[in-house]
């Protein structure tokens, strides 16, 4: 067995509870929580399975050092140390394109991409005996972060976002991220075979789409490319085996109800092309105003991203939809569990009825609230 790596899933705040709970269900004990980011130890194959099967996670990287540096010389040596030649080959492209610097001596994030980039260049020549690279091959992106002077260098597996799962054929205005919306469905604790699903403010369809993949037990990387997919230092039966075992336990045939529903014609064309690519076939979405939404099943669950003061510019009309909402729900749904994020502080008092729990979310930058109405099982 090749030796351990330490491997970091990042995540948006509030969700690294969520997305450790995810990692420790794979099967890995050594997890560390930190703010927007969760660590855990693992083997080559782990970055495979990560990248392949994490739904709240926005990327996954290796963590190749971490050290304290508070000058431009300390940054140097300390990164000219580290085993980039492992990871990068002769002719691999290694841009360093993430910088974050916060509360350290070393601020200006161009002059610390510019000393990384030029100790990764020296060792790699001298581990590779070559004068010349040509960054032609494996795009390999380096990562810098520094705060309170500690700096962590590591290389980004994924290439593009987790986020882009693949399915998304276009999108409304504001589509909620899907990472976020899979972290929406999994602290709602659902059962996909017990409780009926709907949102009626579904847009161009993301929680829906994400609860689906969760019911049919989808991985959501299954359709979608790696950046590390084309490292040599990973080798390609790794990814076969990760991708194999995906298919094989995913299940087509789930029974689940999921319905969606908005007063936007594009918002829902939108949709109905994202779930047909995802292959979800018991998802359905209708035009219709939340006001005239209804279900025949007694119990179920209301998962939203209804609109917001600052999306309608027009706090006085959102304030009477959640006042509407209110009545409504806790008339037609009286059962049911209901979960919203947004952004108002004023929820609770307009919808008429006390939050179970509270968690604060960022949905882009955007501070929110998601309110958990939970009815007894």
């Amino acid at each position: 067995m090749s030796a351990s790596i330490t491997i970091i899933a990042t995540t948006a705040m509030g969700l690294e509870s969520v997305l450790a709970r995810e990692i420790k269900q794979l099967g890995y004990e050594t997890v560390r929580v930190l703010n927007g980011k969760v660590e855990f130890d693992g083997q080559l194959y782990d970055i495979c399975r990560s990248n392949i099967w994490l739904r709240t996670a926005g990327r996954i990287y290796v963590k190749l050092g971490t050290f304290t540096a508070r000058t431009f010389d300390a940054l140097f040596e300390q990164t000219k140390q580290l085993d980039w030649q492992d990871w990068i080959q002769v002719r691999d492209c290694f841009p360093v394109t993430q910088v974050t610097s916060r509360k350290s001596a070393l601020f200006s994030k161009s002059d610390c991409q510019r000393l990384v980039k030029k100790a990764i260049v020296e060792k790699l020549r001298q581990a590779h005996k070559v004068q010349h690279l040509e960054e032609t091959g494996a795009t390999v992106p380096v990562r810098i972060q520094i705060e309170n002077d500690v700096v962590t260098l590591s290389i980004d597996t994924s290439g593009t976002g987790l986020n882009k799962r693949g399915y998304r054929v276009s999108s409304g205005p504001a589509p909620l991220r899907e990472t976020l919306a899979a972290g929406l469905v999994l602290l709602s604790r659902w059962r996909p075979h017990e409780d009926v699903l709907m949102d009626p403010f579904c847009g161009s369809g993301t929680i829906l789409i994400e609860a689906g993949l969760i019911a049919m037990n989808a991985a959501p990387g299954l359709y979608r490319q790696f950046c590390s997919q084309q490292w040599k230092r990973i080798p390609s039966r790794n990814w076969e085996e990760v991708l194999n075992e995906a298919r094989s336990i995913m299940n087509p045939n789930a029974s689940y109800r999921i319905y969606g529903s908005d007063i936007d014609p594009r918002a829902l064309s939108a949709a109905r092309a994202s779930i047909q690519a995802a292959n979800l076939e018991r998802v359905f979405v209708q035009k219709r105003d939340v006001g005239a939404c209804q279900s025949r099943f007694e119990t179920g669950v209301v998962i939203a991203n209804p609109p917001y003061g600052e999306r309608l510019e027009d706090e006085a009309r959102v304030d009477a939809l959640y006042r509407e909402m209110g009545l409504h729900f806790q008339r037609q749904f009286p059962s049911w569990s209901y979960y919203f994020l947004t952004p108002s502080e004023t929820f609770e008092t307009l919808f008429s009825l006390k939050a179970t729990r509270r968690r604060k979310l960022y949905n882009g930058g955007l501070k929110c609230c998601y309110y958990q109405f939970q009815r007894p099982r």
